[in-house]
């Protein structure tokens, strides 16, 4: 391998641009790595799990400073790693640089925003232009998502993904079985699994006002539970003030990771740290 990934690694940490040119080596080689991982990766705790952080660049070191470094401490992103922030580039290049380096040390969910209709309209694609003079690097990346894994599952007994549950997904095995090698679709189980929210004042499955996805109540939420024999689910896709919510009596946890998102939301953020023992510590922090 030509890459020096140590060396990558400190020139982003530095908030440094890597050349089109590596960009588009390290997205080759991670897509050799990511084609081996299921859709629904296993995973053992202790795990620090994080929500959107949205091209949030020293936002993103500053978890690595709270959480501690890769490899030392297990991590679990849960996707939307781009747009609306001002250095969506730079985040992507050090999780990819970081996942290559530590593959069993970190994992890498596909969110919405990982995705080459979306990143047209909210930042990334005209970041990339900006910054390298073509669509090329936003091309590599883009292709390298659709790469990107669905699912978590901690311990067998947690699980975790960037959205939320989908009609067309009852059991976990469902989930594995899906092809996900493509561009995120307008509906079916792909596009529900990363578009979802839960709501706790409606049950049932109801169409989502964000144009995909459902809203699902609690009914939904215990039922997944019982049939997969699953205690707790992590996901993220929803701005919240405190960095994280509580719902449906401590069965689902949403994260958010990106403090003062669009730099001017005022929220805090938070990482979640899951012990051993399976405890959740949610630890918060602000920009």
């Amino acid at each position: 391998m030509s890459l020096n990934l140590d060396k990558c690694i400190e020139q982003l940490q530095r908030c440094e641009l890597l050349s089109e040119a590596t960009i588009k080596e390290l997205c080759e080689k991670v897509k050799e790595l990511l084609i081996y991982e299921s859709n629904v990766q296993q995973l053992k705790s202790p795990v620090t799990v994080v929500g959107d952080v949205h091209g949030q660049f020293y936002d993103v070191l500053e978890i690595f400073k709270i959480g501690g470094k890769c490899p030392d401490t297990n991590y679990l992103f849960l996707g939307d790693y781009v747009d609306r922030g001002y250095h969506s580039v730079e985040t992507i290049s050090l999780l990819t640089c970081l996942k290559l380096r530590y593959p069993s040390r970190i994992t890498l969910l596909r969110g919405n925003h990982e995705s080459r209709q979306v990143t047209q309209v909210y930042g990334f694609y005209g970041e990339c232009m900006r910054k390298y003079g073509s669509a090329n690097v936003w091309r590599h990346f883009t292709d390298m998502f659709d790469y990107l894994t669905v699912a978590a599952l901690i311990d067998d007994v947690v699980f975790a993904v960037h959205g939320g549950l989908s009609p067309s997904v009852v059991s976990i095995d469902q989930i594995r079985v899906l092809d996900r090698f493509q561009e995120v679709p307008h509906d079916g189980a792909l596009a529900d699994l990363m578009w979802s929210d839960p709501d706790p004042d409606k049950d049932g499955f109801v169409q989502s006002q964000r144009g995909a996805g459902y809203t699902f109540g609690q009914d939904i939420v215990n039922k997944f539970l019982k049939v997969n024999k699953v205690e707790h689910i992590f996901r993220a896709h929803q701005l919240c003030m405190d960095g994280y919510q509580v719902l449906f009596n401590q069965r689902l946890s949403t994260v958010w990771s990106a403090p003062n998102y669009c730099y001017r939301c005022g929220n805090v953020a938070a990482v979640v740290e899951v012990s051993e023992g399976l405890e959740r510590y949610y630890n918060t922090f602000t920009a």
